[in-house]
Order: C-alpha cells, then structure tokens, then sequence
C-alpha cells in the first residue's frame, strides 16, 4: 500500500483604514511606543531573507536558530530533516528567494512597558504581487534581535482590516480569554483541529464561517479519510502543542486579528495483517523505507484568523502546515504481500 503523508497543505500605504474619532482608551493607547519603527520592521524582514537563503543553502540549523524561533523554527528544521533523508539525486537544487519589501503591509502595534516586543507583517514572494503571507516576528531581547515566529499562507486575496492610529501603528489585544477578543486562541485552535479531525462536523463549523482558508482544511479531512478504501484507514486527531504563543491585533471593526499555532496528528494504519504500509522518498528521514503496520505523522502548523466584536463565527484567514515527525510499528517479515 503505497502512501505519502498529506500536508494539510516596503512602504505601509495599506487599505486598513484609520481611526479617526478617537476614544479616551485610543487616547491612552497612543500614549505607549511602538515596538519598533516602520524602517526597523522593513530592516528586520530584509535581514531574515537574507539570513535565511544562506541557511538553506546549507541547511545550517544553527544560523536558522538566529532569525527563527517557535514554531516556524520547528517546521524548517524538520524540513531540513527531510531532504537530508533524500539521496543527491533527488534533492532539488535550492533557489535563492526575497520578499517583496516595498510590497509589505506592516501592522506594528504599540506596546506598554515591560511587554513582550512583536510585530506582524503581510508579506509577499514576489515582486509587484499582492502579499501572499501573513508572518509574526518577535523580539529576542537576550540576543536583540527580531525572529520569524510564524509565517501563514493566506488564502484568499482579502487582508485583515487591521485598525492603525494616525501614526500608522496597530492596537495589540489579549490573545486569549474573553476580555479583549470574542473568542480566543484556544477556542479557534479546536476549531482548526475539528476541521481536521471530523471536517468541521462538530465545533470547526461552529466556531468559523465558510473561508477558503477553513475550507481547504476540511477538504484534507474529506479526500484523506477514505484515500485507502477498505484496505486501510487514516485518521486525524489533535497533539500536544507546544506552542502556546498567540496574538492579536484590533481590527476597525472593533475585532481582532489572532494569530496561534496548532499541532495535529494524522495516523494511518493498515485493514489487514498481511498488509502493509510503504513510506515514500520524503519519509525516508523518519521511516527508514521500512515497511510499517501503521504511520503517526505529527504535524505543526501555523494559523490566522479574524474575530468579530461580538459573539459570532470568526473567519480563518490563513494556515500552513508542516511535517515534523513519522514513527510506525514494522512489519517483521519482508515477504509479505504489498497492496
């Protein structure tokens, strides 16, 4: 039975709009210093392009581990993992890549004293092109530097109506509870993995409208569930998440802009005894090319989502998905039959 593990997956003259009738809140907000300047921010993305076309090259963990942290550094690395489990021959040749930096849409919030230093960005890979990404960037002030902490695939054309100040800069709010946004982190992060794990039959459906974003999730539970007919079954379930960083932003419609990370696993096992799983090339790094009874693939992934003001179903924006680990029970003998 043949398998292959499913994925799952500049200037700011941007269209957010501005606030112009100002609360005694807003007041007091602007009050407080930006994380960083717009030029810092732009300065921060070109260097962690630059820093990390030479880490590719040479899939140097270490030089990644100076523009990365989190779960985008989790997810690079196991991709690193994986074309080293490649021969030479199959590896692709790697293409030096660069953001579009005059194509960015910077949402810099303001941050009070003693608070951890973040920004966000909508980000494009390729010059003249919409942005395609929406990526977090945090402050290591042990280091003082600025790290990629998560980057997301948009889906859709549509950017968050993020909520910036006369000055251009963003409103950040509490990720989690139910102070600042309707519904958390926690909360949009089941719903991500019900979308997986059911299709959105029991909370993922609930929790978000339709989104393109939202579909294609489902749409990953839809086409990988049945993939094996009757001779064998794949299934979804949440995982230990490891990190449990969010954020969020005030969107002009008095919402948020959230963005959290998920981890999920996807376990496929065979009908039969006399069956057996055969790994592909890219689970080489993990799997060895020895057949197995059954296959736990371990995702980490990225999301973004908007919440509305009230009580009502958010709307996922973006999500990105990646590999980081595949263990199995083999199959002890070798002459058995392969479906």
């Amino acid at each position: 039975m043949a398998l292959a593990a499913t994925a799952c997956n500049g200037g700011n003259d941007s269209p957010e709009a501005k606030n112009t009738a100002p609360s005694a809140s807003a007041d007091k907000q602007r009050e407080l210093p930006p994380a960083l300047t717009k030029q810092q921010a732009l300065a921060a993305i070109d260097r962690y392009a630059r820093v990390n076309n030479k880490a590719n090259a040479d899939r140097d963990r270490t030089l990644l581990d100076t523009i990365e942290d989190g779960p985008l550094y989790a997810m690079s690395v196991s991709d690193y993992k994986e074309t080293e489990g490649l021969t030479k021959a199959e590896r692709k040749p790697y293409k030096p890549w660069a953001y579009d930096i005059q194509n960015s849409r910077l949402y810099i919030p303001r941050i009070a004293a003693g608070q951890p230093r973040w920004f966000a960005a909508a980000l494009s890979g390729t010059k003249g092109k919409a942005p395609s990404r929406l990526a977090v960037f945090a402050e290591q002030p042990q280091h003082k530097r600025w790290e990629m902490v998560s980057v997301a695939d948009l889906y859709g054309a549509d950017l968050p109506k993020v909520a910036l100040d006369s000055d251009g800069y963003a409103a950040a709010v509490a990720a989690n509870g139910d102070k600042d946004v309707a519904a958390g982190a926690d909360l949009l992060r089941s719903g991500v993995l019900d979308n997986f794990a059911t299709g959105g039959q029991n909370s993922g459906k609930k929790i978000f409208t339709k989104s393109k974003a939202s579909s294609q999730q489902i749409m990953v539970h839809d086409r990988t569930v049945p993939k094996y007919g009757s001779q064998g079954t794949s299934t979804f379930a949440g995982a230990t998440n490891r990190h449990r960083d969010a954020y969020a932003l005030k969107t002009t419609d008095g919402g948020a802009l959230v963005f959290f990370s998920h981890s999920h696993t996807q376990t496929d096992a065979v009908a039969r005894s006399e069956l057996q799983l055969n790994p592909g090339k890219d689970d080489r790094a993990w799997l060895y090319d020895v057949p197995r009874r059954s296959i736990r693939y371990t995702f980490v992934c990225n999301d973004a989502a908007t919440v509305p003001a009230k009580a009502a179903p958010s709307t996922l924006l973006a999500y990105t998905c990646a590999r980081t680990a595949a263990s199995g029970p083999p199959v002890n003998s070798a002459s058995l039959p392969r479906a």
